[in-house]
């Protein structure tokens, strides 16, 4: 297998090539064309440049490792159940972000070996940002060109938890949950946000918790996870096991929970969750 760090370069300048592809559409004057794919979630020429920009560069750095990404047909279980290595991409996570202009979509590019990410890059394009993670060896955020910065996630405190949720996926699950901290904690810290950002914030040590009790998709957090895992963290079930990858027919997530600090007593503070 290919070196995780002799990797590490080139996959984020895909993403990175992958950003001007996404930001060209972006900076066009008037609204942007969208359509809706079969699940009814949109579609833009942004999703599909960058896909074709990333598939084509990720074959030629590695030819024998698979691709699955959101913007093509997904490979029968029967054959991708095989897979002990694959890339897992999304070209353009958040798409309703891009389309409303508000600059909170990424690019998320990870590398999955025997279901777990040991690989993964974000990067936001209009932020100009990179977060990056490799299993082993550390996590860094980068600006432009400047030099990368290592990250690590922060330890919980007695008083004070900083939990990050969607801007369009809440609920009541959710709002119990706040309601069960607001018993333990003497301020709860609520950060919206859009797209793998609130989990690539928890790996830089700013927030503390990310509760996803809405469905998601396996592209939408392999590259996070990947980084909050080599910053520390973790993300799991809503029953505290490690969130894995490839290994059912369907690539929906179950609900999850990301974790800054893992050494902290979660189970107790967080008490039963919808799976």
């Amino acid at each position: 297998m290919t070196d995780l760090k002799t990797l590490l370069d080139s996959v984020q300048q895909i993403a990175i090539d992958a950003g001007e592809k996404i930001m060209e559409v972006y900076e066009r004057d008037g609204s942007i064309d969208v359509q809706s794919k079969g699940d009814d979630s949109p579609l833009t020429e942004a999703d599909t440049k960058a896909n074709a920009l990333i598939t084509k560069q990720l074959r030629s750095l590695t030819p024998d490792i698979p691709i699955m990404s959101e913007e093509e047909a997904i490979t029968p279980y029967e054959t991708r159940r095989q897979w002990q290595e694959y890339w897992l991409v999304d070209p353009l996570d958040g798409t309703k972000e891009f389309i409303n202009r508000n600059g909170e979509f990424t690019v998320n590019i990870a590398l999955i070996r025997a279901g777990q990410p040991v690989l993964g890059v974000v990067f936001a394009p209009v932020l100009q940002l990179s977060w990056l993670g490799v299993a082993g060896e550390g996590a860094w955020k980068q600006e432009g060109a400047a030099s990368r910065q290592a990250i690590g996630v922060a330890k919980m405190g007695a008083d004070k938890i900083r939990v990050v949720a969607s801007r369009r996926h809440g609920g009541e699950a959710l709002e119990e949950m706040l309601l069960r901290l607001k018993d333990l904690f003497k301020e709860v810290e609520l950060v919206n946000m859009g797209s793998s950002l609130k989990i690539c914030i928890l790996a830089e040590g700013k927030a503390d918790l990310y509760p996803r009790l809405a469905p998601t998709s396996e592209w939408d957090t392999a590259a996070a996870q990947a980084v909050l895992a080599a910053a520390g963290g973790e993300v799991t079930r809503t029953n505290l096991e490690a969130l894995r990858y490839n290994t059912k027919e369907s690539v929906l997530n179950p609900f999850f929970l990301a974790l800054g600090d893992t050494a902290y007593d979660w189970r107790n503070a967080l008490g039963e969750l919808p799976e």
